[in-house]
């Protein structure tokens, strides 16, 4: 099978497009034809060398496909079901035409939308979900902020917090304004505002994928008893708890639960996934060149196999 593997650590030239095995499979995986594979901020980072982890390796953790072959232990999904998934960021991903999957790890596909929207989902998906609903605690009537909104997570996390009936604030570049409200948002920021935070009051929740002085200035505006849910390394703790506001660092859970709470949305037409570009397995650098610039309005996602 054709694959992206990576044999040192480095920038986008590592990258490299190869002719490998196709995986064998454990009692309890399940051999899945990766029709798309969404493009992350951890692909990079961990092509950079942000984690120690054995050479070489496949990169990309979010696939929509079809299963192949499934294991004997595997009595819940079964071959030609459509799926789709955050699969073990520890083993191969997805920049390939193959993988092997835990059956626990997969969810079937939402059935309104082709494999390229599908993988646009999962990993960006199941972070907003688990930061608004799992840690964020967000109720409806609540008033959430959402850093770097337009992105692939913040996109999710308009929509989500929107649908859950929450005041949906969100700070972003000025030309993503407009595009952010179509999408939910009751107010947006421009971040580039300096001062920005003090004209904002009473929000009870922030979610915040960008890291640096963003949880700072977020604790200026955050009610006591208030949360502040990042993905990144939480700062400036003793301030937080001298405010009375919890501060969270999460970790994205493989949840099918949350998957499949997400199609639904997905196929009611509630939520749409948002992708910027799509671009062929072989050109998996340029895809984390955009990524890394951290100016794409969504997802980007490869095409693996053609549908």
């Amino acid at each position: 099978m054709k694959a992206i593997e990576i044999h040192s650590f480095g920038g986008p030239e590592v990258l490299q497009l190869e002719e490998i095995p196709v995986p064998q499979i454990a009692a309890d995986e399940a051999l899945v034809r990766v029709y798309a594979s969404g493009v992350n901020p951890v692909d990079y980072k961990l092509r950079a060398g942000g984690a120690e982890r054995p050479l070489p390796f496949i990169p990309g953790w979010d696939l929509s496909g079809v299963i192949e072959e499934t294991g004997a232990d595997v009595h819940n999904f079964k071959k030609g079901d459509a799926v789709y998934t955050r699969p073990d960021v520890k083993r191969d991903g997805t920049y390939a035409e193959y993988v092997a999957v835990k059956a626990s790890e997969l969810a079937y596909k939402p059935a309104s939308v082709d494999h390229v929207t599908a993988a646009a989902i999962p990993l960006a998906g199941l972070t907003a979900w688990q930061c608004l609903f799992e840690h964020g605690q967000l109720e409806a009537g609540q008033k959430v902020l959402i850093h770097a909104a337009s992105g692939g997570v913040g996109t999710f996390a308009v929509q989500f917090a929107k649908w859950k009936g929450a005041y949906v604030m969100a700070t972003a570049s000025e030309s993503n304004h407009d595009f952010l409200k179509q999408l939910g948002a009751d107010e947006v920021i421009d971040y580039h505002t300096p001062g920005y935070e003090n004209t904002i009051t009473s929000v009870n929740l922030v979610i915040d994928t960008i890291g640096g002085d963003s949880q700072k200035r977020s604790l200026t505006f955050i009610m006591p008893g208030g949360i502040l849910v990042t993905t990144l390394k939480p700062e400036n703790k003793d301030a937080f708890e001298e405010k009375g506001v919890r501060l969270i660092s999460m970790y994205t859970q493989a949840r099918p639960e949350d998957l499949n709470a997400i199609a639904k949305l997905v196929d009611e037409g509630i939520v749409r996934p948002v992708i910027a570009k799509v671009l062929p397995l072989a050109q998996a650098a340029k895809a984390q060149e955009m990524v890394e610039g951290h100016h794409v309005r969504g997802k980007i996602v490869l095409k693996v196999h053609e549908e």
